[in-house]
């Protein structure tokens, strides 16, 4: 019985990480004694089948195969939420949504953010002399003491929110097709169900706004020129650097131009995936340039694809959600099941990760900034829209003041309130959202055109064909408890497992 009680004991550790210090971490050669850099690479919507190394249908991810080749696989890896905000938050704080406060998806109109008593991974390694730099989806908060710099990072470059969640220069594709933002004095759009709003996409360089509406087809490249800039600008300085990539791929609207074989949705999605994973190796091949001996570069995903976009939507592999899918609902992303979770996950260091290997350890993120810090208590924390309270940070956050931070800052924006609205929690009722009925992609994918000119360019008229897709599946309460020998199929459907109790998304 005790040796039983070991074992589990010894299990229980391995899996909470506490038996890592046992691991032989210790730097030799010309790397002893220097503080290792850090690149973490988020991508955006992808599936767990999306990335080549994990399904062999997959072809378009050339460079990530590579390091998977060259690192650690990670094949049980799972996010810590199935949506943005807060698989984002967890990641950064190193704590769940339910101790950080952030558990459902901020918006275009949130005055809130990351409460600001959370200490971010960034603020710790700034402290410990690191140069750390933001570039990409954001999603933590976009006004006040809520932006990226005022979160621990000296330079930040990026859009603040989902960039669906704002009208853009060039749409893209998605369901439903949308057009670009109004000029003039032009009225209102028209907009459908889950098209983009009318506020104008911002892209920001620090505390300015460099671009609005965005040009999302040369998105990609500026993401990508950046990050070399940062990497190669904080390895001359000779301080250490933690680089945090939050990509927007593959997010839709779809902004990569399609090539000409295949079905068209496909060709869609598998263009965007081809210009993400080109955007990660340029990142990779700069690491290895200036500093590959020193430097960990970590590449998954915030949450898996979203389902209801149809063929825009990524793969899960064989984590299809047999239950969910024979009842018409999505087993992806914003459910708990393992697709909405469960993403590819890559560990690089050239001579301190394992080359070529591929890891089953039951995994989740995140990076606990507190590691190595005597262990404490704590009460749980209401989620960050039940109540309207400001922060109880004892202080508002200084501004970065780095190499690369905003010249002139010397206080927060005005705003510093961290909580915004009060909604009910949603329990779950039987099928998710249905995404049997997605419309043909020939009938449905259509991009609103529009000349590719500058932001500032005069614009002609534009008009978009919105076609109606198939209504939603109206979910159903699971069925009422059946006999011995009843309720193990749906009629019509083979191998359909009989619904779970209900739990809270």
């Amino acid at each position: 019985m005790a040796w039983l009680s070991l074992k589990v004991w010894l299990v229980g550790l391995s899996f909470l990480g506490c038996l890592y210090p046992l691991v032989d971490f210790s730097f030799s050669g010309e790397t002893r004694g220097q503080k290792p850099n850090f690149v973490i690479i988020l991508a955006d919507d992808m599936g767990w089948g999306d990335l080549g190394a994990n399904w062999a249908g997959t072809k378009d991810t050339a460079n990530l195969d590579r390091m998977a080749a060259e690192g650690t696989r990670f094949v049980d890896f799972h996010a810590a939420a199935s949506t943005c905000s807060p698989s984002r938050a967890a990641l950064l704080t190193g704590r769940l949504g339910l101790r950080n406060g952030v558990t459902h998806n901020f918006a275009v109109t949130s005055v809130g953010g990351l409460p600001l008593n959370e200490t971010t991974l960034a603020e710790v390694l700034r402290g410990a002399g690191y140069v750390t730099g933001m570039i990409g989806k954001w999603h933590l908060g976009h006004h006040g003491s809520h932006h990226p710099n005022f979160r621990g990072f000296d330079y930040y470059f990026g859009v603040p929110y989902s960039h669906d969640m704002g009208c853009t220069d060039t749409p893209g594709y998605n369901h439903p097709p949308c057009p670009a933002c109004p000029r003039g004095d032009r009225p209102s759009r028209n907009l459908e169900r889950d098209c983009y709003s009318d506020v104008a996409l911002p892209l920001y360089e620090n505390l300015n706004i460099v671009e609005q509406p965005v040009n999302l087809s040369a998105l990609a490249q500026k993401y990508a020129e950046k990050a070399t800039q940062f990497i190669q600008q904080a390895s001359t300085s000779g301080r250490p650097f933690l680089l945090y990539v939050g990509l927007a791929h593959m997010h839709v609207p779809l902004a990569g131009t399609p090539p000409s074989a295949g079905p068209r949705g496909q060709r869609l999605y598998s263009a965007g995936l081809r210009e993400m994973d080109h955007l990660v190796g340029r990142i990779k091949d700069t690491v290895d340039l200036v500093a590959k001996n020193n430097t960990f570069l970590w590449f998954t995903g915030d949450n898996g694809p979203w389902a209801q976009k149809c063929e825009l939507a990524g793969s899960v592999g064989p984590f299809t959600g047999s239950w969910q899918a024979c009842r018409g609902g999505s087993p992806a992303k914003q459910t708990t099941w393992e697709g909405g979770h469960r993403v590819p996950a890559l560990a690089y260091w050239p001579g301190r990760v394992p080359v070529n290997v591929t890891s089953a350890a039951l995994l989740r993120c995140c990076s606990t900034p507190t590691a190595g810090l005597p262990e404490r208590t704590e009460r749980f924390r209401p989620s960050a829209w039940s109540s309207t309270k400001p922060s109880t940070s004892p202080a508002e956050p200084e501004p970065a003041t780095g190499a690369s931070a905003p010249s002139g800052t010397t206080s927060a924006p005005s705003s510093s309130t961290w909580k915004l609205t009060s909604r009910r929690p949603r329990h779950w009722t039987g099928a998710a959202r249905s995404t049997g009925r997605c419309c043909p992609g020939s009938r449905r994918l259509s991009r609103a055109s529009s000349p590719t000119s500058p932001a500032t360019a005069s614009r002609g008229r534009i008009t978009a064909r919105i076609l109606p897709c198939a209504p939603a599946a109206t979910p159903a309460a699971p069925p009422a408890a059946a006999g011995p020998r009843e309720g193990r199929t749906v009629p019509g459907r083979r191998g359909c497992l009989p619904p779970p109790r209900p739990r809270v998304l």
